[in-house]
């Protein structure tokens, strides 16, 4: 089964300790995409990477890649791996470039996650301060929530991409940066993400963890990664919220 074609996680509330996780947070850190929007809901995220690879090979460095990396779906798979070989050079900033200017163009396209607006702006008006911790460019985190109007929701705690792709999650190093600015204890903050990555950086961090899951698949992915609490879709967290 494919991320594509798994069914839909059936939405329940009770899945770990999601109410404890909710109410207990003062802080909360979201990863973007998934939790917040689909990024690459309009343009193929498969296709920027065949993109990546293809500058590359216009570079004169197709043997550069292993013929598993070429053939990845996800571009941070292509950005990690150059990175690996040439650490922090310009061919990585140009590459990582590339990437940003892709993900900028694909935010008019970009899918809200359900529910994820009026969780935000419920969070916020209750108190909760809310960070963004991704490893997408912070350009491209800002300019969606500046057009969705949620950017005052988070100002100034968008932490994504630096120039340093050795601090990519699962590196906790975003988590660790919106922890500081923020003035945040790990345990009482609470971070929400949809990959085992994003898992790991809140293990490194102590951050408790909820993941979103939008299918089956994803689901899967989390819980073998060791997430306890998984939700299959923010609107039981958004009652939660609102109840709190």
């Amino acid at each position: 089964m494919t991320p594509d074609t798994a069914q839909t996680v059936p939405v329940t509330e009770e899945t770990g300790n999601v109410r404890e996780l909710i109410t207990g947070a003062r802080f909360v850190l979201f990863d973007f995409d998934g939790p917040i929007c689909r990024l690459f809901a309009g343009l193929s995220a498969e296709g920027v990477a065949k993109d990546l690879v293809s500058w590359l090979e216009r570079q004169g460095l197709k043997g550069l890649l292993t013929q598993e990396e070429r053939e990845h779906p996800d571009p941070h798979v292509v950005l990690r791996a150059v990175n690996k070989r040439h650490p922090r050079s310009d061919l990585v900033d140009e590459l990582e470039e590339l990437l940003t200017q892709h993900e900028l163009k694909a935010v008019d396209s970009a899918y809200p996650t359900p529910y994820a607006d009026p969780l935000i702006r419920t969070w916020n008006a209750v108190g909760v301060h809310l960070a963004v911790a991704t490893n997408n460019s912070p350009r491209t985190v800002t300019e969606y929530l500046h057009g969705r109007g949620l950017l005052d929701c988070f100002t100034p705690h968008v932490y994504g991409r630096t120039n340093d792709l050795d601090l990519l999650k699962p590196n906790p190093h975003c988590l660790n940066r919106a922890l500081r600015a923020m003035g945040a204890a790990p345990a009482d903050a609470l971070m929400i993400g949809d990959t085992p990555t994003d898992f790991e950086a809140a293990r490194q961090a102590r951050i408790p963890f909820l993941g979103y899951a939008r299918n089956d698949f994803k689901e899967a992915l989390l819980r073998r990664a060791g997430a306890d609490s998984v939700v299959g879709s923010l609107r039981p967290v958004l009652d939660l919220v609102r109840r709190a």
